[in-house]
């Protein structure tokens, strides 16, 4: 009774405290509301506004689970965002009030040297496969032989990697991969960026472990291979694969944008409940707050349990991530134990796998892709088959050594397949159904988009159209050619530059220098200031050394380093394309593809035309660069890390190529100095470890004669 009086009496206090907050003059509200003097201290204690940023995470992560989890989101994006940064904001003021189960923890950015080892106490068990109707049946005979009257779930086998969740009080603090089933690796830092896994559970249990399966939905799966794409780096082959680097990333911040999801689907070590049926424990796994593997109901037959997996497999093609199989489980965990399991796999469940779906079908044509690198792909196009739950009627061909493996014409008789139940690819050719009229295909010499030359380089598979001016790669090329390294102007980012295009304002990157402020004006969120902002960068950039220009232009082989080297070589754009193949292949760092691709660069008429328009808007084709294989750091490898104090990363680093030495991302044993700022992290101590030197911004800077 007290204890409520109490309550009572310490309500009544703070909201008299709160109105008189209101009505207090501004200068002395100043000293009590945070961030304007001092903090919300002088007037709230530490407590309350422990307990106010517990309620903003709270309410952020019932949001998170409405969204993320159950699909039903009930507030707008803006507002969600607006939670976010509020939650920011107070812990920035209030570092020391930061937990590791708050929202703000899943952005990623923890750099690791490697993964620790964990041993799991529950062994986590791989599944036997069987692959028909009678291997089912069997299984169900051998279980109900061993016990009485059992009942089945059936699940998805989701197409991902397993790992293990560990909560302490209710509070996630360890996530690892299955590995072998008994020592897996620990990745908590890259599951915490994985919005369905909730940092703190519903209930506090004392101790929990669950297993669930990290998969990378299609949608994410198509957009990081755009990404690939646009980087000019490899593409992933299929989502598992994708899901599989992405949680292996020593970088958190990588597998934060990579759209991880997860199905929990187990419990494998509980303290604080009872759950005597698998069923039962997933329930309880939802109202704890984890997603978890949908289950419609329990079965009492095997036959029924089976006839549910055909049915899952007959709709995965709706799904909008990969399964390659239904699981199918005895459901009491009583009768799980008194079944046991083998050495590696329990006796009360069996996985389902689905045959891959292949059809025949006719190849029509094959057409060509240009894509936003350059590469021209073949595609087949095909008589619309049903494969996988959707109508296919293209596939990729990837390029001419497949087409010349497989032997493939236009009008063969084909089979196909989804890889990964995802990308159509053709798999073979029904040879013995040909009748003479099929053609072979040919890749065509001149890009179909622009008639630029496509090439194909000594030692790739794939050919590139080499136009600088094709529409199907220019929002790559100018973005390139805006780039901080490039010409870098200011404020012309993706989205403007592509807006540009749409409304026709540009069509090469020599357009950007006629552009006018009142045409910019008009444009989403630009206005006169910052129109004025963005022709006062680009003209700006005119003055850009060469170097930069031969960078922003995009020619194959030529980076940062090369374009300074052939600037510091040729020193005018016009002697530069006077010279010869093997004057250019002379030049350090240059070599002989290089100088072929700077060649051809040169060779087509659509590249000429932009040069001369940006002769014509006045744009710096002459040097001031010095040969950077001259300077005092020539043969010294680098690695900055940390802050520096005056200096940002990209600065220092341009000075030490400048100087003839090179950046490297890593420390190794060819390392020769580590650059140091503050917050430098774990490279300090590998470069300790290897006996690396480490020096400073002031050292540095001595070291180039700038102290």
């Amino acid at each position: 009774m007290l204890a409520k009086i109490a309550e009572v009496g310490y309500n009544i206090c703070k909201a008299i405290q709160r109105a008189a907050l209101i009505f207090l003059s501004a200068p002395m509200r100043d000293q009590l509301v945070p961030g304007r003097s001092g903090g919300m201290e002088k007037a709230m204690d530490i407590n309350e506004l422990r307990d106010s940023i517990n309620e903003l995470r709270d309410k952020i992560n019932y949001h998170s689970q409405k969204y993320y989890t159950e699909d039903s989101p009930e507030i707008s994006d803006f507002e969600y965002d607006a939670l976010m940064s509020r939650l920011k904001k107070l812990e920035a003021e209030h570092p020391e009030l930061v937990t590791p189960d708050s929202p703000t923890q899943r952005i990623g950015g923890a750099i690791l040297e490697g993964f620790e080892q964990v041993v799991h106490q529950v062994q986590m068990q791989s599944l036997n496969d069987v692959f028909s109707r009678d291997e089912v049946l069997d299984f169900g005979q051998r279980v109900a032989a061993a016990v009485e009257a059992p009942r089945y779930v059936t699940e998805l086998k989701i197409d991902g990697l397993s790992v293990s969740l560990e909560y302490r009080d209710g509070v996630f603090f360890r996530g690892s991969t299955r590995g072998d089933g008994n020592v897996g690796e620990d990745v908590t830092e890259n599951l915490k960026t994985v919005r369905t896994i909730p940092l703190r559970l519903t209930e506090p249990l004392p101790y929990l472990e669950v297993r669930g399966e990290v998969f990378m939905p299609h949608k994410s799966f198509q957009r990081l291979n755009r990404l690939q794409e646009e980087r000019e780096q490899r593409p992933f082959k299929n989502p598992r694969n994708a899901a599989a680097g992405s949680l292996r990333q020593l970088d958190s911040s990588v597998a934060a944008e990579r759209g991880l999801d997860i199905f929990v689907f187990n419990i494998q070590q509980i303290q604080g409940r009872e759950v005597s049926s698998h069923s039962e424990g997933i329930a309880l796994l939802a109202r704890l707050g984890f997603k978890t593997i949908p289950i419609k109901r329990v079965f009492s037959t095997i036959e029924e349990a089976f006839e549910e997996a055909m049915r899952i497999g007959e709709s995965r093609g709706e799904l909008d991530f990969d399964i390659d199989g239904a699981v199918i489980k005895v459901d009491s965990l009583a009768q799980r134990e008194a079944l046991g399991s083998t050495a590696k796999c329990p006796r009360w469940a069996v996985a389902y796998k689905f045959p891959a779906e292949k059809k025949e079908t006719r190849l029509i044509d094959i057409t060509v892709q240009v894509g936003r690198t350059g590469v021209l792909t073949p595609n087949a196009v095909l008589e619309p088959v049903r494969l996988a739950g959707t109508t296919v009627s293209r596939a990729t061909l990837h390029n001419i050594d497949f087409i010349r493996e497989k032997d493939i014409m236009i009008g063969d008789f084909v089979i196909v397949q989804k890889a990964g139940d995802i990308i159509p690819e053709v798999l073979d050719v029904v040879k013995e159904k040909r009748d003479g009229s099929e053609r072979v295909f040919e890749m065509p010499d001149r890009c179909p988009v622009c008639g630029a030359a496509a090439v194909r380089e000594e030692g790739e598979a794939a050919i590139r159209c080499t136009g600088g001016e094709c529409p199907a790669q220019l929002a790559r090329i100018i973005i390139h050619f805006t780039g901080r390294d490039a010409m870098d102007i200011e404020g012309l980012g993706p989205a403007l530059v592509n807006r540009l295009l749409e409304e026709e304002l540009i069509r090469s990157a020599a357009d950007l220098y006629s552009l006018k402020a009142e045409q910019l004006e008009n444009l989403e969120k630009m206005g006169k200031k910052s129109a004025a902002k963005l022709i006062a960068a680009i003209e700006r950039s005119k003055e850009r050394d060469l170097s930069n220009l031969l960078f922003a232009l995009g020619i194959r082989h030529v980076g940062s380093r090369g374009g300074r080297q052939l600037a510091a070589r040729f020193k005018t754009m016009d002697n530069l394309i006077a010279a010869t193949a093997e004057e250019i292949a002379e030049v350090e760092d240059i070599g002989g593809i290089t100088a072929a691709s700077v060649k051809n660069y040169f060779a087509q008429e659509q590249n000429m035309d932009i040069i001369e328009g940006l002769r014509r808007a006045g744009v710096n084709f002459e040097s001031r660069e010095t040969a950077v294989d001259d300077g005092p750091f020539t043969g010294k490898t680098f690695v900055l890390t940390g802050t520096l104090p005056g200096l940002k990363r990209a600065a220092a680093a341009a000075l030490i190529e400048k100087a003839g030495g090179k950046v490297s991302g890593s420390v190794s044993k060819k390392t020769d100095y580590v650059v140091a700022g503050d917050e430098a992290g774990s490279k300090l101590d590998k470069a300790a470890a290897l006996g690396v030197a480490v020096i400073d911004e002031a050292q540095l800077l001595e070291m180039l004669g700038q102290r």
